[in-house]
Protein backbone atom coordinates (compact mmCIF):
# COMPACT_ATOMS: atom_id res chain seq x y z
CA UNK A 1 0.00 0.00 0.00
CA UNK A 2 1.51 3.03 -0.90
CA UNK A 3 1.86 6.17 1.50
CA UNK A 4 -0.03 9.35 -0.47
CA UNK A 5 -2.09 11.17 1.55
CA UNK A 6 -2.04 14.95 1.78
CA UNK A 7 -0.20 15.30 4.68
CA UNK A 8 2.72 12.93 3.24
CA UNK A 9 2.50 15.22 0.04
CA UNK A 10 3.07 18.23 1.93
CA UNK A 11 5.85 16.60 3.85
CA UNK A 12 7.85 15.44 0.51
CA UNK A 13 7.40 19.00 -0.76
CA UNK A 14 8.46 20.84 1.64
CA UNK A 15 12.00 18.37 2.23
CA UNK A 16 12.37 18.57 -1.45
CA UNK A 17 11.83 22.64 -1.97
CA UNK A 18 14.76 23.28 0.80
CA UNK A 19 17.35 21.11 -0.46
CA UNK A 20 18.73 23.67 -3.12
CA UNK A 21 18.49 26.19 -0.32
CA UNK A 22 20.67 23.70 2.05
CA UNK A 23 23.21 22.57 -1.25
CA UNK A 24 23.33 26.56 -2.23
CA UNK A 25 24.43 27.76 1.37
CA UNK A 26 26.85 24.67 1.77
CA UNK A 27 28.40 25.55 -2.20
CA UNK A 28 29.28 29.00 -0.38
CA UNK A 29 30.65 27.75 2.56
CA UNK A 30 33.17 25.82 0.31
CA UNK A 31 33.65 28.80 -1.43
CA UNK A 32 34.41 30.58 1.62
CA UNK A 33 36.84 27.92 2.46
CA UNK A 34 38.57 27.92 -1.07
CA UNK A 35 38.59 31.68 -1.01
CA UNK A 36 40.11 31.45 2.22
CA UNK A 37 42.82 28.91 1.21
CA UNK A 38 43.75 31.03 -1.75
CA UNK A 39 43.61 34.18 0.18
CA UNK A 40 46.33 32.39 3.10
CA UNK A 41 48.45 31.39 0.00
CA UNK A 42 48.54 34.63 -1.46
CA UNK A 43 49.64 36.16 2.06
CA UNK A 44 52.42 33.93 2.34
CA UNK A 45 53.69 34.56 -1.09
CA UNK A 46 53.45 38.54 -0.85
CA UNK A 47 54.70 38.36 2.95
CA UNK A 48 57.40 36.34 1.78
CA UNK A 49 58.79 37.38 -1.64
CA UNK A 50 57.61 41.15 -2.01
CA UNK A 51 57.16 42.22 1.95
CA UNK A 52 53.77 43.50 1.39
CA UNK A 53 51.23 41.44 3.68
CA UNK A 54 47.39 41.70 2.48
CA UNK A 55 45.78 44.60 4.25
CA UNK A 56 43.66 43.46 7.02
CA UNK A 57 44.44 39.55 6.33
CA UNK A 58 43.30 38.54 9.89
CA UNK A 59 40.38 40.78 9.89
CA UNK A 60 39.06 38.64 6.77
CA UNK A 61 39.78 35.62 7.91
CA UNK A 62 37.44 36.33 10.97
CA UNK A 63 35.02 37.51 8.83
CA UNK A 64 34.76 34.51 7.06
CA UNK A 65 34.21 32.25 9.56
CA UNK A 66 30.61 32.69 10.23
CA UNK A 67 30.05 31.41 6.65
CA UNK A 68 32.12 28.90 6.77
CA UNK A 69 30.89 27.61 10.51
CA UNK A 70 27.07 27.87 10.19
CA UNK A 71 25.98 27.83 6.40
CA UNK A 72 26.57 24.22 5.84
CA UNK A 73 24.59 22.82 9.40
CA UNK A 74 21.32 22.76 7.40
CA UNK A 75 23.45 20.14 5.08
CA UNK A 76 24.93 18.29 7.41
CA UNK A 77 21.40 18.20 9.53
CA UNK A 78 19.38 16.94 6.27
CA UNK A 79 22.28 13.77 5.62
CA UNK A 80 22.89 12.96 9.63
CA UNK A 81 26.73 13.48 8.77
CA UNK A 82 28.67 14.41 11.72
CA UNK A 83 25.98 16.30 13.20
CA UNK A 84 24.00 13.07 15.31
CA UNK A 85 24.90 11.31 18.49
CA UNK A 86 23.76 7.87 17.23
CA UNK A 87 25.51 5.48 19.75
CA UNK A 88 22.18 4.89 21.46
CA UNK A 89 20.01 6.14 18.45
CA UNK A 90 21.93 3.42 16.57
CA UNK A 91 20.26 0.94 18.70
CA UNK A 92 16.64 1.65 19.48
CA UNK A 93 13.95 0.48 16.47
CA UNK A 94 10.47 1.39 16.35
CA UNK A 95 8.69 4.08 18.66
CA UNK A 96 11.23 4.47 21.31
CA UNK A 97 13.77 5.63 17.99
CA UNK A 98 10.86 8.18 16.68
CA UNK A 99 10.33 9.48 20.01
CA UNK A 100 13.88 10.07 20.69
CA UNK A 101 14.01 12.15 17.64
CA UNK A 102 10.82 13.84 18.43
CA UNK A 103 12.56 14.74 22.24
CA UNK A 104 15.93 15.95 20.26
CA UNK A 105 15.05 17.68 17.15
CA UNK A 106 12.71 19.83 19.53
CA UNK A 107 15.26 20.65 21.97
CA UNK A 108 17.80 21.60 18.99
CA UNK A 109 14.27 23.59 17.49
CA UNK A 110 14.44 25.54 21.03
CA UNK A 111 18.33 26.33 21.14
CA UNK A 112 18.32 27.55 17.01
CA UNK A 113 15.08 29.35 17.72
CA UNK A 114 17.04 31.14 20.47
CA UNK A 115 19.84 31.51 18.54
CA UNK A 116 18.49 33.25 15.59
CA UNK A 117 16.61 35.80 17.47
CA UNK A 118 19.96 36.86 19.61
CA UNK A 119 22.00 36.76 16.14
CA UNK A 120 19.30 38.95 14.30
CA UNK A 121 19.69 41.26 17.43
CA UNK A 122 23.55 41.53 17.27
CA UNK A 123 22.69 42.32 13.30
CA UNK A 124 20.74 44.84 13.93
CA UNK A 125 23.05 46.25 16.01
CA UNK A 126 25.92 45.94 14.28
CA UNK A 127 24.17 47.40 11.43
CA UNK A 128 22.99 50.43 13.35
CA UNK A 129 25.84 51.56 14.73
CA UNK A 130 28.50 50.52 11.56
CA UNK A 131 30.68 48.12 13.55
CA UNK A 132 34.13 47.71 12.09
CA UNK A 133 36.86 45.39 12.28
CA UNK A 134 39.92 46.64 14.55
CA UNK A 135 42.71 46.64 12.14
CA UNK A 136 41.06 47.06 8.47
CA UNK A 137 37.90 48.76 9.83
CA UNK A 138 35.96 46.54 7.28
CA UNK A 139 32.17 46.63 8.31
CA UNK A 140 31.10 43.30 10.47
CA UNK A 141 27.32 42.98 9.38
CA UNK A 142 27.20 40.75 6.27
CA UNK A 143 28.93 38.68 8.80
CA UNK A 144 26.79 38.49 11.69
CA UNK A 145 23.81 38.49 9.36
CA UNK A 146 24.96 35.17 7.96
CA UNK A 147 24.25 33.81 11.65
CA UNK A 148 20.24 34.38 11.83
CA UNK A 149 20.18 33.55 7.96
CA UNK A 150 21.87 29.90 8.27
CA UNK A 151 20.27 29.48 11.06
CA UNK A 152 17.16 30.11 9.78
CA UNK A 153 17.37 27.27 7.54
CA UNK A 154 18.31 24.67 10.12
CA UNK A 155 15.36 25.50 11.92
CA UNK A 156 13.52 24.75 8.94
CA UNK A 157 15.48 21.58 8.48
CA UNK A 158 14.87 20.61 12.17
CA UNK A 159 10.87 21.06 11.59
CA UNK A 160 10.23 19.35 8.56
CA UNK A 161 12.65 16.24 10.24
CA UNK A 162 10.28 17.16 13.12
CA UNK A 163 7.40 16.46 11.10
CA UNK A 164 8.76 13.36 9.95
CA UNK A 165 9.36 11.82 12.77
CA UNK A 166 5.74 12.61 14.40
CA UNK A 167 4.42 10.65 11.38
CA UNK A 168 6.45 7.73 12.30
CA UNK A 169 6.10 8.08 15.61
CA UNK A 170 2.70 7.84 15.16
CA UNK A 171 2.83 4.52 12.58
CA UNK A 172 6.69 2.73 12.16
CA UNK A 173 5.51 0.95 9.54
CA UNK A 174 5.19 3.78 7.08
CA UNK A 175 8.35 4.71 4.84
CA UNK A 176 10.78 7.45 6.11
CA UNK A 177 10.00 10.48 4.88
CA UNK A 178 12.28 13.70 5.12
CA UNK A 179 14.15 12.37 8.24
CA UNK A 180 17.43 10.76 9.32
CA UNK A 181 17.52 6.99 9.26
CA UNK A 182 20.18 5.31 10.78
CA UNK A 183 22.21 3.25 7.65
CA UNK A 184 25.22 0.84 7.73
CA UNK A 185 28.48 1.43 6.19
CA UNK A 186 27.46 0.28 2.85
CA UNK A 187 25.03 2.57 2.72
CA UNK A 188 26.72 6.10 3.87
CA UNK A 189 29.34 5.10 1.11
CA UNK A 190 26.11 4.81 -1.56
CA UNK A 191 24.82 8.06 -0.52
CA UNK A 192 28.53 9.64 -0.55
CA UNK A 193 28.41 8.54 -4.03
CA UNK A 194 25.02 9.60 -5.19
CA UNK A 195 25.96 13.34 -3.40
CA UNK A 196 29.65 13.46 -5.31
CA UNK A 197 27.94 12.57 -8.45
CA UNK A 198 25.12 15.11 -7.99
CA UNK A 199 22.14 12.42 -8.20
CA UNK A 200 18.68 13.83 -7.13
CA UNK A 201 16.85 11.98 -4.24
CA UNK A 202 14.58 10.33 -7.17
CA UNK A 203 17.93 9.47 -9.05
CA UNK A 204 19.41 7.89 -6.02
CA UNK A 205 16.52 5.54 -4.63
CA UNK A 206 16.29 4.35 -8.53
CA UNK A 207 19.92 3.14 -8.49
CA UNK A 208 19.70 1.86 -5.64
CA UNK A 209 16.32 -0.06 -6.33
CA UNK A 210 17.70 -1.23 -9.33
CA UNK A 211 21.16 -2.46 -7.55
CA UNK A 212 18.85 -4.59 -5.27
CA UNK A 213 17.00 -6.20 -8.19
Amino acid sequence: MSDTTPQTGLLSRLHRSLIPIEDLANLLAAIAILLLMVLGVMQIGLRTIFNTPITGYIDLVELSMASMAFLGAAYCQRLGAHIRMELLVGRLRGRPLWATEIFATSVAMIIIGVLIWYGAGHFLRSYTLGDTTIDAEYPVWPSKLLVPVAFSIWFLRLAIQLFGSIRMFADPSREPIAVVTVKDVADQAQDEIHEVMGDSADQADDVDKGAAQ
